[in-house]
């Protein structure tokens, strides 16, 4: 008699966030039919399986948690995955959201809507990890279907996933494209931002806008100088640091840094 081996229980939820990195799922095509023969999708409300509150083996979180109710969310989430993994920005960094850190937001609010208090926000966009701990973080905005299912592929295996933390510019250097810093003079964040999307911007002759998040052992003091050397001022300098990945410490340490007042 043949007894049924359980697929691993898979769940991918959603907090605050544009639905990019889900996508990266959907956009499989082929290959995530295929996937959908090795795990079970337990829940995935852009594919169509609703089910938040069961035990999942592998439960992947896109977005911020910007909202009391997200805090609680979270913590039930984590209670019920047996790895737990952010993917994208907004998850990894805070994401674009995360630049009204340094602001009033209750302000903003009160120009905005007629009614603040039905508004119901955190004065704070914080990553996943900032309220639960996590199993692997997979950065990128968005993260890339090559990404997603290699993380799947490794888990399935039993091995820990590969952590790409390189520099966009190796990347640049395998494709063969001309580095835009040197031969264009922009300010490219390449040098600082991790690997992933496969130098896209490079490729097109645009500069790196550091989508990616920061790389091992980025050297920001030097890439900022750089760029004062190309001519941008230094609150230039700190926006180039300000963008999806604002909350990253790398990033955020070097746009605080930049901000600061010189000595004349």
């Amino acid at each position: 008699m043949m007894t049924s081996v359980r697929k691993p229980r898979v769940a991918v939820h959603k907090f605050s966030s544009c639905d990019g990195c889900q996508l990266a799922l959907l956009n499989l095509g082929e290959d995530l039919l295929a996937l959908a023969e090795r795990v079970e999708l337990v829940h995935f409300a852009e594919a169509g399986p609703l089910d938040p509150e069961s035990d999942v083996d592998v439960a992947f979180v896109e977005g911020s948690v910007s909202t009391p109710e997200d805090i609680e969310r979270i913590q039930q989430v984590r209670r019920h995955s047996r790895f737990l993994i952010p993917i994208g920005a907004c998850a990894t960094a805070g994401g674009i959201q995360a630049l009204r850190n340094g602001a009033n937001g209750a302000q903003w609010v009160a120009q905005i809507y007629s009614h603040p208090e039905a508004i119901a926000s955190l004065a704070h966009s914080t990553p996943i990890s900032g309220h639960v701990n996590v199993d692997f973080e997979l950065w990128g905005c968005p993260v890339n279907s090559r990404q997603m299912l290699a993380v799947v592929n490794s888990l399935l295996l039993g091995v820990a996933p590969h952590d790409n933390a390189d520099k966009v510019c190796t990347e640049c250097k395998r494709h063969g494209y001309p580095c835009v810093l040197v031969s264009r003079g922009v300010a490219c964040m390449g040098p600082v931002t991790r690997a992933g999307c496969g130098a896209l911007c490079p490729s097109l002759g645009r500069d790196c806008y550091g989508c990616y998040g920061p790389a091992e052992n980025a050297n920001t003091d030097a890439l900022a100088a750089q760029f004062e050397r190309q001519g941008l001022t230094p609150q230039a300098v700190m926006q180039r640091f300000q963008s999806v990945n604002n909350q990253a410490p790398v990033f955020l340490a070097a746009a605080d840094k930049a901000g600061m007042p010189r000595d004349e």
